[in-house]
């Protein structure tokens, strides 16, 4: 009792109730395209070609995501919907804890920052393998954190981190971005502030410049060798993706879930315009180019949630220190105070023990299935199989996995697609030169939203006829 000091306490308090928050319903649709391939995977094989469309059928593909999507399967397989929460939950955890080793200042203040930057990552939680990325981004910012700022050299660590990483998602691209912005930070230092305080020494600079190379080189250690580095290049090329998909385009902040990304900003801004610490080269090329990322496409906004949060915490602690309010914590509690802690740690973990049943219970689990997903059609596609199904983008993911006995049409794996068929694509389901593709495919049963451009027509074409409506979806058949 004597060692649950009332800062003990609070940083207890803080990663139990980012648990809580970061438990949520696995809805994501891209979540069952993976759970499918994972499944393949491990019965099949590794895919070097696609196995699940009607259009890109044998079309080689790099699944990037093969080893967390296996990881995914045998946690659903195992463990059901309440696996998915626990999979996000715990990868969400684990990377504010990082992040958390990466701050400065005492436990109250780095509480602040990382509910800011956990509100600001919370938008690119889900049980997908993106969540790998983030736990390994905050890893790689940590390890340059304690090369830069604490002498502390793990920077042998990364190329065995990306040899792995390369296996689980084309995110490691993040950590190059962070390791190449780091080196032009510091050279930039050197360059203008020789000997500053925080300023990598040159033969620093050299060692960071030689671990980027052997790490972009331990990629290659995986099912697709030098193919896998193309991925993020190929990705970026796509342009529907920041045309039509959400999570790519710049975040709306008129949508109360961005507000966490600007007031992180601002807080950013704000912390470094009064405190007296320099914003040295690195932290403002990394804050920079993180916050430009955010700004392009919302899901880029926890990479600056990565950065920012132990950035601010730099800032915020430097000013409390300007102003003599640093304050040491109690290295021991009286027995009365440590029993008041043990107290409220024990209400505080049962309350977020409650939250997260009540996120996981198979019936809320179902009711929110029933309200997002296309269950129903799909129990009536099962019973009436389809020919050539056209189906709708968004749940290309979960008929993969639904209904794995028919092709889909199209589904979230855009760097197989590509640019020119989504562009076809997205001009069909909207209702508009729709003939050729359907024409060129043999299209025979469309499976889309009721309101859609494409529904509006068919509706009113003669060759067409409704087979099944409900809230969520319609299907239409080709008249004989």
């Amino acid at each position: 009792m004597k060692a649950l000091t009332i800062e003990r306490t609070a940083k207890i308090l803080i990663f139990v109730l980012l648990f809580a928050m970061a438990t949520r319903i696995p809805l994501d649709t891209d979540v069952w395209w993976h759970i499918r391939s994972g499944e393949y995977t491990l019965t099949q094989g590794m895919m070097y070609s696609d196995p699940f469309s009607s259009t890109m059928q044998g079309q080689p593909w790099i699944n990037h995501s093969w080893g967390s999507q296996v990881i995914l399967y045998l946690t659903y397989n195992v463990l059901g919907d309440f696996g998915l929460a626990m999979f996000t939950a715990v990868l969400a955890t684990a990377g504010m804890f990082i992040i958390y080793r990466a701050c400065y200042g005492n436990v109250y203040l780095r509480a602040f920052a990382l509910v800011l930057g956990a509100a600001t990552a919370a938008v690119f939680w889900s049980p997908r393998p993106q969540m790998f990325s983030f736990v390994f981004s905050a890893v790689v910012f940590l390890l340059i954190h304690l090369f830069k700022r604490k002498n502390k050299d793990l920077l042998w660590a990364l190329p065995p981190l990306f040899a792995i990483w390369g296996n689980l998602h084309a995110g490691f691209s993040i950590g190059f971005i962070f390791l190449i912005v780091t080196i032009v930070g510091e050279i930039l230092g050197n360059i203008f502030n020789p000997g500053g305080n925080d300023v990598v020494p040159w033969r620093g600079v050299r060692k960071l410049v030689i671990v980027t190379l052997v790490s972009a080189a331990a990629l290659v250690i995986n099912p697709y060798g030098l193919n896998m580095l193309l991925v993020p290049f190929q990705t970026l090329g796509i342009g529907a993706l920041r045309d039509f998909i959400q999570e790519w385009m710049s975040p709306n902040f008129h949508d109360v879930s961005t507000w966490p990304f600007a007031m992180l900003l601002l807080a950013l801004l704000g912390a470094a315009g009064a405190s007296k610490m320099r914003l040295d080269w690195t932290e403002f090329l990394l804050c920079a180019v993180t916050a430009f990322m955010g700004l392009l496409a919302g899901r880029n906004i926890a990479i600056f949630a990565i950065v920012a949060t132990p950035v601010l915490t730099y800032h915020l602690d430097s000013i409390m220190e300007e102003r003599g309010w640093a304050f040491q914590p109690l290295q021991r509690a009286s027995p009365r105070i440590g029993m008041i802690n043990a107290v409220l740690l024990a209400l505080v973990c049962l309350g977020a023990l409650l939250k997260i049943i009540s996120v996981v219970d198979s019936n809320a689990v179902n009711t929110a299935k029933d309200e997002y997903l296309p269950v129903q059609a799909v129990d009536y596609l099962r019973e009436n199989p389809p020919g050539v199904l056209f189906n709708s983008y968004n749940w290309g993911g979960y008929l993969t996995y639904a209904l794995p006995d028919t092709p889909v049409f199209v589904d979230g794996r855009t760097d197989l697609y590509g640019d020119a068929f989504l562009r076809r694509y997205v001009g069909a389901a909207s209702g508009s030169d729709w003939q050729p593709l359907f024409s060129e495919y043999n299209v025979d049963t469309v499976f889309i939203e009721p309101g859609s451009g494409l529904a509006n027509v068919l509706r009113e074409d003669p060759n067409w006829s409704v087979e099944y409506e409900d809230e969520q979806a319609i299907i239409f058949r080709r008249s004989a």
